[in-house]
């Protein structure tokens, strides 16, 4: 008898996921920027990031790409990767995209923000082995007028500071795909 791997399965219904969240948010929002990113990664890290897309329909959750009239953007440093990165993170179980960007915007940086649509649509593909998927990572634009102090509350421990940068940091999460778009929407 042949044994089947079960992650054929999971990367299929993964892919059907990341499909439906790809239209949701295609067809809800005009005017954002798509990127592509592909990474190999270990079967445990697949099979996590598979598991999430299957839920989901997103390996990494839901940002927001925040800014100030200025151009300068909202970073949070998360300890865990040791990096500049945007806000964000996955949804609750019945949470949109949206209200989850929304909601870790105000944990990760305790400011509030009004939301002006999609940013950007990032398509992540996962490979491992013989094995793939994809799932969507949306950043929503937020836009903040005042000259509010990002102060973290992040009730996971994970970010441990957030500031506003004009020039973004060498070591931030996402960089290139953060220029682009503030070349597409800011400039």
């Amino acid at each position: 008898m042949t044994t089947v791997d079960d992650l054929w399965y999971l990367a299929t219904r993964a892919n059907q996921r990341a499909e439906q969240a790809h239209h949701r948010l295609t067809d809800g929002y005009d005017d954002f920027l798509e990127r592509r990113h592909s990474r190999r990664v270990s079967r445990s890290r697949f099979r996590t990031l598979a598991e999430r897309i299957a839920e989901f329909g997103a390996p990494y959750g839901a940002h927001s790409v925040v800014y100030r009239p200025s151009g300068e953007l909202l970073l949070v440093w998360h300890a865990g990767v040791d990096m500049w990165v945007v806000p964000g993170g996955e949804p609750d179980p019945d949470e949109s995209f949206r209200r989850a960007a929304e909601r870790e915007l105000a944990e990760e940086a305790g400011v509030e923000a009004s939301y002006d649509g999609l940013a950007m649509n990032v398509r992540v593909e996962v490979q491992c082995d013989d094995y793939a998927t994809w799932g969507v990572l949306p950043l929503f634009e937020a836009r903040v007028e005042d000259d509010v102090t990002p102060e973290p509350e992040d009730p996971d421990g994970e970010v441990t500071d957030a500031d506003w940068f004009r020039d973004l940091p060498e070591n931030t999460r996402d960089r290139e795909d953060l220029r682009a778009w503030r070349e597409f929407a800011l400039e």
